[in-house]
């Protein structure tokens, strides 16, 4: 039983930061990748970051890029997103995701329940 939990959302002002984390339980395969995506509200959801667990390569989606890190903790079963110089536009709810890779791609098999992220 698979799941994935986020935690760190909040209200922030343009500029600020935030630390996303998501704890995944139960066991997923030895070779995976996690992601982060976003839904801004009345809106798609995006890929924002994703990481191979195995060698921690990483891809961005441009809007993010240099702001935004992906990381991970294999010990933990962690994976996090560090947001920094947040902007309006970054506001949404956030969603871990986790399985084969699939990049910035929504086809991720495992999926969190989402934290919101507010940036005004």
């Amino acid at each position: 039983y698979v799941q994935l939990v986020e935690s760190g959302g909040g209200s922030v002002q343009a500029g600020g930061s935030l630390k996303l984390s998501c704890k995944v339980s139960g066991y997923i395969a030895n070779s995976y990748c996690m992601a982060w995506f976003r839904q801004p509200p009345g809106k798609g959801r995006e890929g924002v970051a994703s990481i191979w667990t195995t060698d921690g390569r990483t891809n961005y989606v441009p809007s993010v890029k240099d702001r935004f890190t992906i990381s991970q903790d294999n010990a933990k079963n962690m994976v996090y997103l560090q947001m920094n110089s947040l902007k309006p536009e970054d506001t949404g709810t956030y969603y871990c995701a986790a399985s084969g890779c699939y990049g910035l791609r929504p086809l991720y098999r495992y999926w969190g329940q989402g934290t919101q992220v507010t940036v005004s």
